[in-house]
């Protein structure tokens, strides 16, 4: 079966490096592209209760333009790779980004957003803008991948994966991330990040159960005393060169709030790879 990715872009640099990387990192599969632009309107705000109409002359203007970037994105794309197995869709939508994301979801069965990611406010060395950290906050239907804006595309070849080992796990949940690792070889490393190097009785029956879930790809378990969470994730992706880093995005975590706008700055200063948020 296809896979179908969902990619909202701005038409904006970092917006088209996340296409690229898409696309490269799934060369192989046969994947349905679906690119989604938000367009908004110079005179209707959020407090303005006027919603414009389709047909009226500034919605057509609005979307038309929209329609017009989209061009130039796939001849874009056609001179970047000419991949029989890929095939592009756009949508043009006035609406709030999340909102616009979950349609879209719900409509075409979207089994993965990828989003270009950039500075909050331009700060050089986060990577993470608002944009990118609500929806990995919202949209819960399926796995966010976020690029960040200078990363070009390399075979993923070592994947950082954080737990507690608090709570089970399910396959589903980490089907992405074994695809990933399955499709470029790559090796999941698994850190559990704790003064108590101990593990009680539950933890050592989910950290089995996930051992089980991972027996098909390349994989090992680290422990690191450390306790800055978001400091021991970055670094120990840092030092060993990682490609990857991928969350299980439940509250119950203990990163609880793993991306609550603190932590992932915090992150964003230093990571440089891409964030797998898997659901």
């Amino acid at each position: 079966m296809d896979k179908r990715i969902l990619i909202p872009t701005d038409f904006s640099k970092n917006a088209l490096n996340a296409v690229r990387y898409a696309l490269d990192l799934y060369e192989k599969l046969n994947c349905t592209f679906y690119f989604l632009n938000v367009f908004r309107l110079d005179s209707y705000t959020t407090s303005n209760l006027l919603v414009p109409e389709p047909g009226s002359g500034e919605y057509e203007e609005a979307r038309a333009k929209s329609e017009e970037k989209f061009q130039k994105l796939l001849e874009i794309i056609a001179l970047h790779r000419d991949n029989p197995k890929h095939t592009y869709h756009t949508i043009a939508s006035y609406n709030f980004l999340s909102e616009a994301i979950k349609q879209t979801i719900d409509q075409k069965d979207i089994d993965l957003v990828v989003m270009g990611t950039q500075g909050a406010s331009g700060i050089k060395g986060v990577i993470f803008g608002s944009n990118t950290v609500n929806t990995m906050e919202v949209i819960t239907e399926c796995p966010v991948l976020a690029i960040p804006e200078n990363v070009s595309f390399k075979p993923p070849k070592e994947i950082v994966f954080p737990s507690d080992f608090k709570t089970s796990y399910k396959r589903k949940e980490l089907n992405y991330l074994i695809e990933i690792a399955q499709i470029h070889q790559a090796y999941i490393r698994v850190i559990y990040i704790s003064k108590k190097e101990e593990l009680t009785d539950l933890q050592i029956n989910n950290k089995d159960l996930l051992q089980e879930i991972l027996e098909t790809v390349d994989h090992s378990f680290h422990t690191l005393p450390e306790k800055d969470v978001a400091h021991g994730i970055t670094s120990f992706a840092n030092r060993r060169n990682s490609d990857m880093i991928a969350f299980i995005n439940r509250k119950h975590f203990f990163f609880g709030s793993i991306f609550s706008r603190p932590l992932v700055k915090e992150i964003g200063y230093n990571a440089t790879v891409p964030i797998l948020a898997l659901h």
